[in-house]
C-alpha cells in the first residue's frame, strides 16, 4: 500500500468558491464510481455550499469541550477506520482546538498526536488515502509576513510551503476583485453585519488585486519546478521558452554594469521575466576580478532583482552555455568582444562561441565602453615598449653573430643541428622580448638556414623535399615555442605581481591593526605606495562644502574644508559620500586593484570610525542621562527636606490658638534660617555645577590677601567655633577670583566640618614655589586611594562620606571652580587619620620699576618690605580662632 495522493484549492482570499470547488470534484468523482467520504468541511452558514453535501457521505466529527464550549474537528481515527478511497478535508491551515484528542492526547492513537490539521492529513496519506483539501494564499508561512504588510493583519494559522508544495496537484481558484466585493456585498461570503467592515478593510479592491497577484506568482514558481523536474526526469537539454529568463554574462570588466542594466530592461519588457547575472570566470589561468568590483555587481543586482550566480569552467563560453541551458533562459546577453580583427581569426571570441552554439536561445551582443578601441590599445605582448625593442635588437645581433659561426664552421655540422640552434636562439628571443622578436627570429632563421645551409646554397629555392619541410615544420615549432614561451613568461610576471600585491596587501592589513590612528596610517602608506605626492579622504555633500575626514597633506588637516574646484588625479568612491583623493601621476592599469584595495580598508576604517564615535556619544549620553536620574532622585530628598522644615516652622508660628514661648519662637526661627541656608547651599551647587559643565563660568582675577578670604569665608559656615586657622605670616598675595574662591573654600570646609565629627578643623596655608598651599585637615574616617578621584564626582557621597546629607555636589564644584582660577584641588592622607584637602592657588606676578616699590601685576602697590598695604593689623602670629 503506497502514500494517497494530495489535490489543494488554492484561494487568494477567503470566498472565492475553494470549498465549493472541492465539493464539485468530490461530486463528479462520486459519480464514476469512485468512494468519496466528507472528513471535514466548513460551510460558514452559506447556504450554497450546504446544499452540495447532499449526497455525500459525511464523516460524523469528533466533539470536544474547550473553555466551557462544546466544538467540532477531524476525527481522524474515523477516517482510518472507514477507509475511503478519497476523503475531503477543509482548511488545510487550522490549528487544532486544546483539548480535542488531536491536540491534548485523549482518545486513540491515531488522533492523538497533531496539533494542526496539515499534520492529520499527512497521516491520513501515508495511511494510502486520497485527500483532497483547500488552503488560502495568505496562510502560507513564508508569505506571513508579506500578506501582514499588505493588509495589516497577520494570519495566526500557516502551512509550511513544502507541504503545499509536495502536493500532487494545485488548482488556483480564481476570481477578480471586482468579482469577490460584489459576493460579498451581496451576503454570499460573511452575514450582513460583518459586510460594510470587510469591504472597508480586508476586502479592499487593493487588498485582493495584490494577494491576487501573489498567487498567480507562487503558483507559477511551483509549475515552474513541476516543470524542471520533468525535463530533469525525461532528459530533455532543448530549450522551453514557457517563460522569459535573461542570462547575462559578466566577466567582472570594463562595460559589465551596462551590460546588466541592458539585461534589466530586457527582462522588464515581458511581465513575469527573470533576470540572472551570472559572474563568469576560467578556472584556470591566474586572472580574476577584483572584489571590490564584484561587490559592486552583487549590490546592482540587487538592486536591479536579479540572481547573482557565480560559474566557473575550462572554457568560459561553454559555461555561459550550460549555465543558461540549466536555468532553462531564453535569451543570453553578452558584451561585444575586445579583441582585435587578427586575434579573432585566430581565436574566436567568447560572444561569438555563445553565439554559434546558442542554439535555441537568443543572443544579444551588446557594445560597451570596454570594448571601444581597446584592441586597438592593447599590447600583444603585455611587456614594455623598451624590452620590445631590446629584444629585437637581441634577435639581430644574435641571427648575425650565430650565422658567422654556423658559416666559418660549415663542414662540422648538419641541417639538423643548425635548426636545432636557431629554434634555440628563437626561444632566448621569446624569453627577452616576448613574442614579436621570437617571430622574427624564426621566419629570419628559417630564411638564413635556407640560404646559407640548403641546397643549392646562395638562393631561396630548396632542391631537396625533405629540407623545405624541415624548414616548414622550424618555422611552426619555432612560432608555437616562442608563444608558449612569451605566455608562461607573461604568467610568471602576473603571479609574481599578484604574489607582490597579496603581500603589501598582507603587511598593510598587518601593520594597520597595530596603528593606533589606522586611517592616517592607511593614507601614508597608499601615497609612498602609488608614489602620490597626498591622499586624502574626504565627504563629500551637495548641500554644503566637502570635509576633510584624513589627509597627509599639512595643508588639508582633519576636518578642514575641502577647497573646491580641486585637481586630483583619482578620485574613488570608498562609501556613499565618502571619497578617497590621490595627488599625484596618473595610476597605472596594474595598479588599479591596489587602489580599489586601499579604497576598501578606508571605507571599513572610517565606518569603524564612525561606530566608534557613536559609541562613544551614546556612552556619553548615557552618562547624562544616569546624572540626571541621579539628580532627579537626590533632588526629590534633598530639596523636599529643608522645604519641609521650613514648611513646618512657618505653619507652627502661624496657627493663632497655639501660645509658643519666646525661646519656642526663637528655635523655629533659628530651624527655619538653617533649612534656607541648607537650600540656598544646595540650589547654589546646582547652579555651579550647570555652569561648569556649559562653560558659562569666568574667573575675574584680582590680588587678594588669603588671610581676609580664609577668614571671611569661615565666618559663614556652619560651624565656625570648630574651625582653627593657621597661616604663616608674610604670605604673598595671590591672584585669584574672590567670589569663586570663596565658594571653593566654602564647600570644602563644609565638608570638613560634616565628616569630622566633634573634632575640630585646622586650616594651614604656605609658599611654595610661585604658589601658595592653602591646607583644609580633618580628622574624620578619611578616604581610600581607590575612592580619593572617585569623592569629585558629581552625585557621589564616597569613602569620607558614607551617608549624609547632601546632593554630593559639593567637592565637584569646588574643583571645577579651581580649574577655571587656574588653581588645583587634590586629596591628601591626614598623618594620623583624616582627609587633607590642598587647595593650590597661583601667586600675583612681579615686577620691579626702576625708582619706586615693586608694582604688582594688576597695579596694586606693596610697601618696601613686600607686606600687602591692605593687610590687617594683626600680631605677628596670626593664628587666630575663628
Amino acid at each position: 500500500m503506497g502514500r494517497g495522493s494530495l489535490r489543494i484549492y488554492l484561494g487568494a482570499a477567503p470566498g472565492v468558491g475553494k470549498t465549493v470547488a472541492m465539493l464539485d470534484e468530490a461530486h463528479r468523482r462520486l459519480s464514476r464510481g469512485t468512494d468519496v467520504v466528507v472528513g471535514y468541511v466548513e460551510t460558514h452558514g452559506r447556504p450554497h455550499t450546504a446544499a452540495m453535501l447532499d449526497g455525500l457521505e459525511v464523516l460524523p466529527r469528533r466533539t470536544v469541550e474547550y473553555r466551557g464550549s462544546r466544538l467540532t474537528e477531524l476525527d481522524v481515527a474515523a477516517v482510518l477506520a472507514r477507509r475511503p478511497h478519497v476523503v475531503l478535508v477543509d482548511e488545510l491551515a487550522h490549528t487544532n482546538v486544546p483539548g480535542s484528542p488531536a491536540a491534548s492526547g485523549d482518545g486513540d492513537a491515531s488522533d492523538d498526536r497533531h496539533g494542526k490539521r496539515w499534520q492529520d492529513v499527512e497521516e491520513i496519506l501515508e495511511a494510502g488515502i486520497d485527500v483532497i483539501s483547500t488552503v488560502n494564499i495568505q496562510h502560507l508561512e513564508s508569505l506571513n509576513d508579506v500578506v501582514e504588510s499588505i493588509t495589516g493583519i497577520r494570519q495566526q494559522e500557516t502551512v509550511p510551503d513544502e507541504v503545499v508544495r509536495r502536493a500532487d496537484q494545485v488548482e488556483l481558484v480564481d476570481m477578480s476583485p471586482e468579482a469577490l466585493r460584489r459576493r460579498m456585498a451581496h451576503g454570499n461570503i460573511y452575514g450582513p453585519d460583518k459586510v460594510d467592515a470587510a469591504l472597508a478593510n480586508y476586502f479592499r479592491t487593493g487588498n485582493l488585486s495584490a494577494l491576487r497577484e501573489i498567487a498567480l506568482l507562487w503558483l507559477a514558481d511551483r509549475v515552474d519546478e513541476a516543470l524542471e523536474r520533468y525535463r530533469a526526469d525525461q532528459g530533455i537539454s532543448e530549450q522551453w521558452p514557457t517563460r522569459e529568463r535573461v542570462v547575462v554574462a559578466l566577466t567582472g570588466g570594463a562595460g559589465s554594469e551596462t551590460l546588466l542594466r541592458r539585461g534589466a530592461r530586457i527582462a522588464t519588457r515581458a511581465a513575469g521575466g527573470d533576470l540572472i547575472a551570472c559572474h563568469v570566470r576560467s578556472s584556470e589561468g591566474l586572472t580574476s576580478t577584483d572584489p571590490a568590483v564584484l561587490v559592486r555587481l552583487r549590490q546592482l543586482a540587487r538592486d536591479l532583482g536579479a540572481e547573482f550566480q557565480d560559474v566557473s569552467g575550462p572554457d568560459v563560453a561553454e559555461a555561459i552555455l550550460d549555465h543558461a541551458r540549466g536555468v532553462n533562459a531564453t535569451q543570453i546577453v553578452v558584451g561585444v568582444s575586445r579583441r582585435g580583427r587578427w586575434q579573432q581569426i585566430l581565436r574566436p571570441s567568447i560572444a561569438s562561441e555563445v553565439a554559434d552554439g546558442s542554439g535555441d536561445i537568443d543572443v544579444h551582443l551588446v557594445p560597451h565602453e570596454g570594448s571601444k578601441v581597446a584592441s586597438r590599445r592593447r599590447n600583444a605582448t603585455g611587456l614594455p615598449a623598451r624590452r620590445v625593442l631590446g629584444g629585437m635588437l637581441f634577435a639581430v645581433v644574435a641571427l648575425v653573430g650565430l650565422t658567422a659561426v654556423l658559416v666559418a664552421t660549415q663542414e662540422g655540422h648538419t641541417l639538423s643541428l643548425d635548426l636545432l640552434l636557431y629554434l634555440a636562439l628563437t626561444v632566448v628571443c621569446a624569453l627577452v622580448g616576448g613574442i614579436w622578436p621570437a617571430l622574427f627570429c624564426a621566419v629570419v632563421g628559417s630564411l638564413v638556414v635556407n640560404w646559407f645551409f640548403t641546397e643549392p646554397h646562395g638562393t631561396l629555392t630548396i632542391s631537396d623535399p625533405p629540407n623545405a619541410l624541415a624548414l616548414a615544420v622550424f618555422v611552426l615549432v619555432a612560432t608555437a615555442v616562442s608563444s608558449v614561451v612569451n605566455v608562461a613568461a607573461r604568467r610568471t610576471e602576473q603571479a609574481i605581481s599578484a604574489e607582490r600585491e597579496s603581500s603589501a596587501l598582507a603587511a598593510m592589513s598587518r601593520d594597520l591593526l597595530a596603528e593606533p590612528r589606522p586611517l592616517p596610517a592607511l593614507l601614508d602608506r597608499a601615497r609612498d605606495d602609488l608614489g602620490m605626492r597626498a591622499a586624502v579622504l574626504a565627504e563629500m555633500h551637495a548641500d554644503r562644502p566637502s570635509t576633510v575626514v584624513a589627509s597627509t597633506d599639512p595643508n588639508l588637516p582633519a576636518g578642514g574644508v575641502l577647497p573646491p574646484g580641486g585637481a586630483w588625479s583619482l578620485d574613488v568612491t570608498v562609501d556613499d559620500g565618502v571619497h578617497l583623493l590621490l595627488d599625484g601621476p596618473p595610476v597605472a592599469a596594474e595598479d588599479q586593484r591596489v587602489v580599489n584595495a586601499y579604497a576598501a580598508h578606508a571605507a571599513i576604517l572610517h565606518g569603524r570610525e564612525q561606530l566608534v564615535r557613536a559609541a562613544r556619544e551614546a556612552a556619553g549620553l548615557a552618562r547624562d542621562n544616569a546624572a540626571r536620574t541621579t539628580l532627579l532622585a537626590a533632588v526629590s530628598h534633598d530639596l523636599r527636606t529643608p522645604l519641609a522644615s521650613i514648611k513646618a516652622g512657618v505653619s507652627t508660628l502661624r496657627q493663632s490658638g497655639l501660645d509658643l514661648t519666646a525661646d519656642d519662637e526663637a528655635e523655629l526661627l533659628e530651624s527655619i534660617e538653617e533649612s534656607a541656608d541648607r537650600l540656598d547651599a544646595l540650589i547654589g551647587n546646582l547652579l555651579d555645577l550647570s555652569r561648569l559643565e556649559t562653560g558659562a563660568v569666568r574667573a575675574h582675577h584680582h590680588s587678594i590677601d588669603l588671610l581676609d578670604a580664609v577668614v571671611s569665608t569661615v565666618r559663614t559656615t556652619s560651624a565656625p567655633q570648630r574651625v582653627e586657622v593657621d597661616l604663616e605670616p608674610d604670605l604673598p598675595l595671590v591672584r585669584t577670583d574672590l567670589g569663586l574662591l570663596d565658594r571653593v573654600l566654602a564647600n570644602v570646609v563644609e565638608n570638613a566640618l560634616r565628616h569630622s565629627g566633634d573634632a575640630e578643623v585646622r586650616i594651614t596655608a604656605g609658599r611654595i614655589g610661585d604658589t601658595v598651599q592653602l591646607r583644609v585637615i580633618d580628622r574624620g574616617p578619611g578616604v581610600s586611594d581607590a575612592d580619593k578621584e572617585r569623592i569629585f564626582a558629581a552625585f557621589q557621597r564616597a569613602g569620607d562620606a558614607p551617608q549624609g546629607d547632601g546632593l554630593g555636589l559639593g567637592l565637584a564644584v569646588a574643583r571645577g571652580l579651581m580649574t577655571v582660577l587656574g588653581g588645583s584641588l587634590e586629596p591628601e592622607d591626614t598623618p594620623g587619620g583624616g582627609l587633607t584637602m590642598v587647595v593650590e592657588l597661583p601667586l600675583t606676578p612681579v615686577r620691579q620699576t626702576p625708582t619706586g616699590p615693586s608694582v604688582r601685576g594688576d597695579g596694586d602697590t606693596d610697601v618696601a618690605d613686600g607686606i600687602s598695604s591692605n593687610a590687617p593689623t594683626e600680631p605677628a602670629d596670626t593664628k587666630e580662632d575663628a
